[in-house]
């Protein structure tokens, strides 16, 4: 396309502001910045006012037993998140196949499971799990609630990824005599896979920043350690501005390798489908 045509489309799809628009346009900028500008300085100032960007603040983080309680706590959150994740998948895989099933009792069954835990707000779940079974066992009040919340969201993306296959796929495999499970395991999943795994991956990132709400129920992972150490007075004032520089970089860090490796698993199922269609032709 020329660069006629392409100013000509430019031209009907968006009109061009004219002096008075982008003066205002200007002055709404000027005026978003300041007002964000006034905000920063004013928690900057309130955070200063409280001693929290004073330097012995730091000194907590130089003793051996608070970089062991940070690493424990690190420990116990990527514990409770692997349990999570594979059991929510095996759960989103089971409930997924149950709301895809011919048989009406079993699909009905599913969909009401799928959206009452999709429904039911985590915490709550959490909670109620951690005093009526797990009080003494707070990590497992967490892995369930996390399994049973984000297995019928993994299964909606599972039943979803399946029936974005099209159509002629499942009825050609169908005309060749093959059963229903042969069409699921080597037709339909393989193809919703590559379309359904990004999606499966951010579920599972959600997962991972989930894990922090252990800390309600006293299940010692990275924030409720986080806490505790903000939680101990130095120098007349709280580390929390420190902590908050420790611990969240550590989570960020968790969700951005995880998120590494989805893309890197989805771009090698890409490259190996290219091979495969070049060996093809």
């Amino acid at each position: 396309m020329s660069l006629l045509n392409r100013s000509a489309t430019a031209s009907v799809l968006y009109d061009a502001p004219g002096p008075r628009a982008r003066a205002r346009y200007r002055a709404f900028g000027i005026v978003a910045l300041l007002a964000i500008a006034g905000l920063i300085w004013f928690a900057v100032s309130t955070l200063a006012d409280k001693n929290q960007f004073d330097a012995d603040l730091w000194d907590v983080f130089q003793y051996t037993n608070t970089q062991q309680r940070i690493v424990d706590g690190l420990l116990s959150t990527l514990k409770a998140f692997g349990l999570a994740a594979l059991f929510s998948l095996t759960l989103g895989a089971l409930l997924a196949a149950g709301q895809l099933s011919d048989h009406k009792p079993v699909r009905w069954t599913c969909t009401t499971v799928v959206q009452f835990f999709r429904a039911m707000p985590l915490l709550i779940l959490i909670v109620a799990l951690y005093y009526a079974f797990f009080a003494k066992e707070p990590m497992w009040a967490l892995v369930l609630g996390l399994t049973l919340y984000n297995g019928s969201v993994q299964a909606e993306i599972i039943r979803s990824g399946v029936n974005a296959v099209p159509r002629g796929q499942g009825e050609a495999a169908y005309a060749l005599g093959m059963r229903k499970t042969q069409v699921m395991t080597f037709i339909l999943v393989p193809q919703a896979v590559r379309s359904m795994l990004p999606s499966m991956i951010g579920q599972l990132v959600v997962t991972l920043k989930d894990t922090s709400l252990g800390f309600i129920i006293t299940y010692h992972e990275l924030l409720f350690v986080g806490k505790a150490i903000a939680s101990q007075p130095l120098y007349a004032a709280f580390p929390y501005i420190p902590v908050v520089l420790v611990i969240g970089p550590i989570y960020i860090a968790m969700c951005l390798l995880l998120t590494a490796l989805a893309h890197w698993i989805e771009g090698r199922g890409r490259r190996g489908a290219n091979r495969r269609t070049s060996t093809a032709a």
